[in-house]
């Protein structure tokens, strides 16, 4: 019944309107590889030693809950429909290498779904937590509050040299990946994107399209590209101090926006937000751009009528896994789900309709 409602709910608590610079910054990520002493890696353990690390890391979290203050649903990927996984991979809680139907695969979601905790991917304990806005540090700090309660209760793979020790050499060391999510439309319409992508390299970050999201949702996740040789709290200030630069750059060219070229993004604006207001057939890759031009506007006070909370929910409850979940048919037609979309998207900017 929890799995049921997690798959169902259409609101995730740490993506959206809410938090620091969240006109810019949609949500902060900190991810944690952690590896079992005595135990190959997931790709080259055996059943029996895939087992083994489930086992063990099972036993570990049975009082995590308790030390979380609420309840963290137990979710065995191989006893999960296509769909099911789908809909985890949509909602950012799994990614799409560990959906794939493998054996000995968990993943422990809190309720709130800020804390995922995944096991046997590519090592052992991905720990990942998710926050609101610009919060890297809040982020970081509930990932290490749950690597502690971790390693208080199993031996963990570490090396006086090099640190954490993981499958893949590069997040050797802290075993640290922080990312962003940033919804750069500003830059995008002002053709200053590309600066941004390809220099971001050369101070050691990635920037690129959001995976699993068309180009015209305009989101974009900013990571770091190393993990050794820096502290966790290095690492951090980098991330944050260099997200900070990008959120200027963003709102500067909101507001060159709103000089040159007004009208012309305006009625983009409002063709975008009329659309999702009566429309009854929406592709997903139609509905990422229109829904991106509402939400510019929404940030930008040109559209008043719906609150931003809005953006927030109908990002999750638009997608086609989700929408066929919702309907509890996976069988559905492109044109049965494009008809679908369109009427939740009426629903929801009703539901976050303004007074007055």
């Amino acid at each position: 019944m929890a799995v049921n409602a997690l798959l169902q709910s259409s609101r995730l608590s740490w993506f959206g309107a809410e938090g620091a610079d969240s006109d810019v910054v949609l949500a902060s990520r900190v991810r944690l590889a952690r590896n079992l002493v005595g135990l190959p890696f997931p790709g080259r353990a055996d059943l029996g030693q895939l087992a083994e690390i489930r086992q063990c890391i099972d036993a570990a979290l049975a009082d995590l809950g308790t030390e979380l203050g609420q309840p963290i649903d137990r979710i065995a990927l191989d006893q999960l429909t296509a769909l099911q996984r789908g809909v985890l991979i949509e909602k950012r809680l799994v990614s799409e290498k560990f959906a794939e139907m493998l054996p000995h695969r968990m993943a422990y979601i809190s309720r709130d779904t800020r804390i995922s905790i995944l096991v046997n991917e590519d090592d052992h304990l991905r720990i990942q937590s998710m926050t609101p806005g610009l919060s890297l540090t809040a982020a970081f700090d509930m990932a290490s509050r749950v690597d502690d309660y971790i390693e208080a209760r199993l031996d963990l793979a570490f090396d006086e040299t090099m640190g954490y020790l993981t499958a893949y050499p590069t997040n050797l060391g802290t075993g640290l990946r922080a990312s962003v999510i940033l919804h750069l439309p500003g830059l995008v319409y002002t053709r200053n994107i590309e600066n941004i992508v390809n220099t971001s390299p050369q101070i050691g970050l990635s920037v690129h399209p959001l995976e699993g999201i068309g180009e015209g949702a305009h989101l974009y996740k900013i990571s770091n590209q190393f993990t050794l040789g820096y502290s966790e709290a290095e690492m951090i200030e980098n991330l944050q101090a260099a997200v900070g630069e990008i959120v200027s750059h963003e709102r500067r060219a909101r507001k060159a926006l709103s000089y040159f070229g007004k009208d012309g993004v305006e009625d983009g604006v409002w063709r975008s937000f009329g659309i999702l207001s009566y429309a009854r057939s929406l592709t997903e890759q139609e509905f990422f751009a229109l829904v991106s031009r509402m939400r510019y506007g929404i940030d930008r006070g040109i559209i008043k009528e719906v609150m931003p909370a809005a953006y927030s929910e109908i990002i999750v409850a638009a997608r086609d896994g989700h929408l066929k979940y919702f309907a509890e048919n996976e069988n559905l037609s492109a044109g049965e789900i494009s008809a679908i979309r369109a009427t939740r998207v009426r629903a929801i900017l009703q539901k976050y309709r303004t007074q007055g």
